[in-house]
């Protein structure tokens, strides 16, 4: 009988990819591990999961980390259900361990797990450590790090790993030269309101269409509203959707990408080596995107606007003083690139195999 590895993730696209990349690796790998995710009925696990090929196990689990004190309140209320039916899920797969990507929808597994001497790890994505990683730290075996700043809150149990990264990012081609710059915009897997309307408001201020194309992820809420805004603006050529599921290709093309900075987006850009213009929500739980911006400003590889500080006018401008300086663009790819680590999922599935060493 084949052995068992749970993946407790879900909710965005950020916590769900990590977890199909390292599922890739295990498969790849042949050894005979069947790979199980948990998620919940929520989040997009619902759909990018089956559709990766792997078999979804869904708990009814809320979150409790900020939200609103309903919110908390119905996750509270939830939280002894999600327990119990964790406990009968790890009973009747018996898994041979168990990966939790940080994010409510892994927490009761991951925890109900170890307490029941199943080995567990936990990824930690951000360069600094979230709600729910912070509560099971003393529980797991071992915590892959995605950034060198989290193994300080992971003592004895951290392990520089990187954040794992679908292949489809690695060792792309470069962009042939000439033609018009490709933006690339997009705010996450749900999109986001504030980057959504800033370049809306950029439009007017950016190059004309014939140097500049546009490619903008805008989320379902406001592909309608987003798209009509495009056309008033004259700019029909552009290529705005509601979803791209071919985004490493759309990596491979970009000049610049403008987007939130969500650990598994910061990880995709440094393996493409991808110059971007970072801007994080603001109401991101710790603080954490603007944690991981800075790094990536820090180092060279991209350039943070906070939202406060988001307008049409102040994006277009660094927008198009970025894309007019090829040195610029060319030192912040090598540097992204110096900051990938492209075999992260590998690193994971080792630690996964030998979590006491």
């Amino acid at each position: 009988m084949d052995e068992t590895l749970l993946i407790a993730t879900g909710g965005t696209g950020g916590h769900v990819f990590p977890g199909i990349a390292v599922a890739d690796e295990v498969t790849r790998r042949g050894q005979g591990v069947r790979v199980v995710f948990v998620g919940t009925p929520r989040g997009l696990e619902t759909r990018l999961v089956p559709r990766a090929g792997y078999p979804l196990e869904l708990l009814p689990i809320l979150p409790l980390n900020n939200v609103g004190l309903l919110a908390m309140l119905r996750g509270l209320l939830a939280l002894p259900r999600g327990l119990l039916m964790s406990i009968a899920l790890v009973r009747r797969l018996r898994p041979r361990s168990v990966l939790g990507i940080g994010g409510y929808a892994g927490g009761p597994v991951v925890l109900v797990a170890a307490l029941m001497g199943v080995d567990t790890v936990i990824l930690e994505p951000n360069a600094r450590p979230g709600f729910t990683n912070r509560i099971l730290r003393p529980f797991v075996k071992k915590a892959a790090c995605a950034y060198a700043p989290a193994l300080a809150h992971y003592p004895g149990k951290g392990v520089l790993t990187g954040n794992p990264v679908r292949g489809g990012f690695l060792a792309r081609s470069p962009k042939p030269g000439g033609g018009p710059w490709t933006l690339l915009v997009f705010g996450g897997s749900q999109g986001s309101r504030a980057l959504n309307r800033a370049l809306v408001e950029a439009l007017p201020h950016l190059p004309p269409p014939d140097r500049l194309h546009i490619v903008h992820q805008t989320g379902e809420a406001m592909h309608a509203e987003i798209l009509l805004a495009y056309a008033r603006a004259g700019r029909d050529g552009a290529e705005v959707v509601a979803f791209l599921d071919d985004m490493p290709e759309r990596f491979a093309r970009a000049d610049l990408v403008v987007c939130r900075s969500g650990a598994t987006t910061c990880a995709e850009l440094t393996v493409a080596g991808k110059p971007a213009i970072l801007v994080p929500f603001a109401r991101a739980a710790e603080d954490h995107q603007r944690v991981n911006a800075q790094t990536l400003q820090a180092a060279g590889a991209a350039l943070m606007i906070l939202e406060r500080d988001l307008t049409g006018a102040h994006l277009a401008a660094v927008v198009a003083k970025t894309l007019a300086d090829p040195g610029t663009l060319i030192a912040m790819e090598r540097e992204a690139l110096a900051l990938a680590r492209p075999h992260a999922a590998e690193a994971v599935v080792d630690l996964l195999e030998r979590p006491h060493v």
